[in-house]
């Protein structure tokens, strides 16, 4: 009788039960649901930060309209720029201007969440001294204090994708 408690005893000692293996993996999977959307965020929002710079190909035609006529272009075309189609990148379908306003539309390589979604940045100005520069405000951000925002903003972007300097900032 003792012998075959020891031999059961050890026999318990050599592995996991069946239940002890499916709490593990159960846990595994719920930190892995967890970190999936944060790493997706992660990357869309990599994506956008890559696809601003394009935006100072309208930027410069933009503020210098404003600084020489203190009036925004109406359209790419004004804006001495090419069709909106044609301004593209990894991340961007296309880029136009609007009323003195930059529309970035993703696509092409873009993850599918911001695929066919829009990023507007919007000129600020100080409306009675144009020789103050044109400050850019990117998608729901606030517009600095003693400017006027210039354009429609187009954005469609969920926010949790938006980089901080395109979000709200809650007060």
């Amino acid at each position: 009788m003792q012998l075959k408690r020891t031999r059961r005893a050890l026999h318990r000692m050599h592995g996991f039960t069946a239940l002890e293996l499916m709490v593990v993996v159960t846990i595994i999977a719920i930190l892995s649901a967890m970190a999936i959307p944060t790493f997706q965020a992660r990357t869309i929002r990599k994506q956008i930060e890559a696809a601003l710079p394009l935006a100072d190909i309208a930027k410069k035609p933009v503020s210098a309209a404003w600084a020489a006529t203190q009036d925004f272009p109406a359209d790419n075309s004004a804006a001495g720029l090419p069709a909106a189609d044609k301004i593209v990148n990894n991340y961007v379908s296309r880029l136009s201007v609007q009323d003195g306003a930059v529309h970035i539309t993703f696509g092409n390589r873009a993850q599918a969440p911001i695929a066919g979604k829009v990023l507007t940045l919007r000129p600020a100005v100080v409306a009675d001294a144009p020789v103050v520069p044109v400050a850019w405000v990117c998608g729901k951000a606030e517009v600095p204090e003693k400017m006027t925002l210039q354009g429609e903003n187009q954005s469609t972007v969920p926010d949790i994708y938006l980089p901080l300097e395109c979000r709200q900032l809650k007060k």
